[in-house]
């Protein structure tokens, strides 16, 4: 009997002591958090740095900001506010001056530490030539640099003109002489995928020959977005468990899926014995010395579709919109592109070179809707660094953010409008700071796929030119202002209609 009478009483305390452990671990962690806020709002060393409070306390309100689709607007916003450097999380500070482009990412000097890829945002392709160290990154440029020579471009020319048919004649075969709109996002993505395909692996992914995604470039899609998302939340502690928390069974599984697809198709190119002026032979064709490692091989070839295809896609979707919406500037191009070639076949890499009103027009897509809008981020080394006469503690997050630096009235006249002319000498726009535009990075780790980049744009569009007549369904008359932001953009579709040309 006293013991059935002492057994309420003993659960009483133990269901007391309970409430007192969890009353204490709830106290530590908020003593904590409140400790931490207190440290980076005013003991950091980056606590002098202009920017929103919240921001400076904690990462939740950037987290918030990435995950929006807006975030290159937000941080227009912000510098328009703060001033040309903001500090927008406790750790990372955003630059807005042009002359950020040398101060972040220029050349050092022998023996001077450069800002680095932030590792984090590259952990799942540490192996590629963007996130490398800088000794591994000039032994990978060195050997990729010789698949994007002149020389390789003139001996990759009949491949892609092979594919930019191909998509002159599936558009005049789905537009139905012009009456039926097609959706330009897709039909750039299946052409660009299957040009660097051919030349990564060897064979293209069938897009424009199916008229439909690939299984892999799908894959590929759904890894650009949750690769933003991860990157937000490796930030945070406890992140490897976090993203195993909140990333889905299906998103594991679609990024092993990518995984092994990569490695397939690396493996079936290098079993091709054949001579081919591809990337995958410039990679395997070098000394010992400089060769690639396998998981090297894997991340590059990765990086290279990516890098290769959607950007180039981006900017060709933007300008079909913005020519289409801007019938005067259409105009001019339609008259310099047919009036500079006789027949069709005139048209090939060498050829597009001497179109000085396209490059106009590209450099002005490129301004108003870079394919890389937000920052590729990099970090401060061991030993901090000096950036604008002011000294960046070790591991700071450094940025510079594409869009929100061309879309400044500091740096540009009327930044929102697609004006060609602010590239030809034209006087309105002298004050224009044109070393802010910087598309292809700076640097030492500038793009190497720059000049291939500018010829597939010119030669595409060229010929898109030379064949149809371009105007705008009025479903996407507002494409531009649709995009949202995740590291690359987050397209809408884009309906055009195609008439023949008469």
């Amino acid at each position: 009997m006293a013991t059935l009478l002492a057994g309420p009483s003993l659960l009483s305390e133990l269901s007391f002591a309970r409430l007192i452990a969890i009353a204490v671990i709830v106290l530590k962690v908020t003593g904590y958090i409140v400790s931490l806020a207190a440290y980076n709002l005013l003991f950091h060393p980056l606590r002098r740095y202009p920017g929103p409070r919240l921001w400076a306390i904690s990462r939740i309100p950037y987290a918030r900001m990435q995950m929006s689709g807006k975030a290159h607007r937000i941080i227009l916003q912000l510098h328009q506010i703060y001033g040309d450097v903001v500090r927008i999380a406790p750790d990372e500070l955003s630059f807005l001056s042009p002359d950020a482009w040398n101060e972040v990412m220029g050349h050092r000097k022998r023996g001077e530490e450069e800002n680095s890829k932030d590792p984090d945002f590259w952990k799942t392709q540490k192996h590629s030539v963007i996130s490398a160290n800088r000794e591994d990154h000039s032994r990978m440029r060195r050997i990729l640099s010789h698949g994007f020579s002149s020389q390789s471009m003139q001996a990759q020319q009949p491949l892609i003109q092979s594919y930019v048919s191909l998509l002159i004649q599936r558009i005049h075969e789905a537009s139905n002489g012009g009456s039926l709109p097609l959706e330009m996002t897709s039909w750039y993505n299946w052409t660009t995928f299957d040009i660097i395909g051919d030349l990564a692996f060897g064979e293209p992914f069938g897009c424009l020959e199916n008229a439909k995604y690939h299984p892999w470039v799908s894959l590929i899609f759904d890894r650009i977005q949750g690769n933003a998302f991860n990157s937000v939340i490796r930030k945070f502690p406890c992140s490897e468990f976090l993203i195993k928390m909140l990333v889905s069974k299906e998103a594991a599984r679609k990024f092993r899926t990518h995984f092994e697809l990569t490695k397939e198709k690396v493996e079936k190119r290098l079993a091709i014995e054949e001579v081919r002026h591809d990337f995958m032979a410039t990679m395997t064709n070098t000394n010992e010395k400089l060769k690639l490692t396998y998981p090297e091989l894997l991340d590059n070839a990765s990086i290279l579709i990516i890098a290769g295809s959607e950007t180039t896609a981006t900017t060709l979707s933007a300008v079909t919109y913005l020519l289409s919406v801007n019938k005067e500037i259409l105009r001019k191009l339609t008259d310099e592109v047919r009036s500079s070639f006789n027949t069709e076949d005139d048209i090939h890499l060498l050829s597009v070179q001497k179109l000085n009103y396209m490059l106009a027009v590209l450099n002005e897509t490129l301004r108003l809707f870079p394919p890389v809008p937000n920052a590729i981020p990099r970090k401060a080394p061991a030993g901090g660094n000096t950036i604008f006469g002011r000294h960046v503690p070790p591991d700071t997050i450094l940025g510079i953010w594409q869009w929100p630096m061309y879309h400044s009235p500091e740096h540009f006249l009327e930044p929102e409008s697609f004006i060609p002319e602010r590239w030809l000498d034209d006087p309105r726009f002298v004050n224009d700071r044109k070393e802010a535009f910087q598309p292809f990075s700076f640097g030492p780790r500038k793009c190497l796929g720059r000049n291939l980049a500018f010829a597939e744009m010119r030669l595409i569009l060229a010929r898109i030119i030379w064949n149809f007549d371009l105007s705008v369904d009025p479903r996407s008359e507002d494409w531009l202002q649709k995009n949202e932001s995740f590291s690359l953009w987050k397209k809408p579709d884009l309906y055009i209609y195609f008439s023949p040309r008469k």
